[in-house]
């Protein structure tokens, strides 16, 4: 039965191209773990060491950036730092991401000042999802080799994608994203976990879904994007275990995105967009049997913050 409902979603160019368009994010977001890790590593040192008072622990301990409660003095010193090292210090940052006595000494407590919403759980690079990843490149001075206004149009793609209303991309797109993301590795080239990734993701945008699903162990060349050759797709056959495992990974990470920000929003805007959202994705997940069924807990949890309203 799953793999039947699964060759029935993939009979859609639309939707086979919005699966291998987030594919490709979850390949790039495990390459960018270890070296975004390193690099705020880092600059958590250099900081410590260019203010001492940095590393001094937080006065009382149970500092929380929200409301008008003023933070201690080493929590406030960390907020001008923050401040200064942001691309854009005007913009909002997400304080609701950090708890600030972990500043002085956990890096990626940093780190989430320059991340989207959504973040206060998360504990390390490992965690994080592309668009966490992408922010955090765009927003960081520490970032300072990379073409920001490439990142920015990769944060771009990304957002359409995983904020797509029907789980559909056109061709058109496609072609556009695959160009931008070629500029953005390009920026990487000297990162070994980045040197793989060109192949990868050049494999995952050529090979034919659909076709694999029913057994066959070949690869149709046919409306390949400008640049991609039959010679460059991969031969192997792609299980529809496989891909299912895809499908869920990325279904996974839109639900888990949309929950943390709907349970932290304060604000009545953001927390309607995020409801809207999730309503999508489960109507989606329930008229698609398999994946109702794969994803009942956060169905479940979908209703509740429903009936909350």
């Amino acid at each position: 039965m799953v793999r039947e409902e699964l060759s029935v979603r993939l009979n859609d160019r639309e939707y086979k191209s919005w699966l291998k368009a987030g594919r490709c994010l979850l390949i790039l977001k495990d390459a960018l773990h270890p070296y975004t890790d390193h690099h705020m590593r880092a600059f958590h040192e250099d900081l410590l060491n260019q203010n001492p008072r940095l590393r001094n622990p937080c006065e009382t301990s149970l500092c929380k950036p929200r409301g008008n409660k003023p933070l201690c003095r080493v929590c406030s010193e960390w907020q001008k730092v923050i401040r200064v090292n942001h691309r854009q210090p005007d913009a909002t940052i997400n304080w609701a991401n950090c708890f600030p006595p972990h500043w002085a000494t956990d890096h990626w407590e940093l780190a989430k000042a320059y991340m989207p919403r959504g973040q206060a759980k998360v504990r390390r690079a490992d965690q994080c999802d592309a668009s966490a990843l992408l922010n955090l490149i765009n927003y960081c001075k520490c970032f300072c080799s990379v073409d920001q206004k490439v990142v920015r149009q990769v944060i771009q793609y990304r957002n359409e994608l995983m904020h797509s209303c029907e789980f559909r991309v056109k061709d058109e797109w496609m072609m556009q994203y695959w160009t931008t993301l070629k500029l953005f590795m390009q920026q990487f080239s000297h990162v070994p976990q980045m040197a793989t990734v060109g192949d990868q993701i050049k494999d995952m945008l050529t090979v034919d879904l659909s076709i694999c699903i029913f057994g066959m162990d070949q690869t149709d060349s046919a409306g390949l994007l400008p640049g991609l050759d039959s010679d460059s797709v991969s031969q192997s056959e792609t299980s529809a275990e496989l891909v299912s495992q895809w499908e869920t990974e990325l279904l996974k990470e839109m639900l888990q995105e949309c929950l943390h920000a709907s349970e932290e929003d304060e604000e009545d805007d953001a927390k309607s967009q995020d409801m809207e959202q999730l309503k999508r994705l489960g109507i989606f997940l329930q008229t698609n049997k398999d994946l109702g069924e794969r994803f009942s807990t956060q169905l479940q949890a979908i209703n509740s913050l429903e009936a909350r309203e």
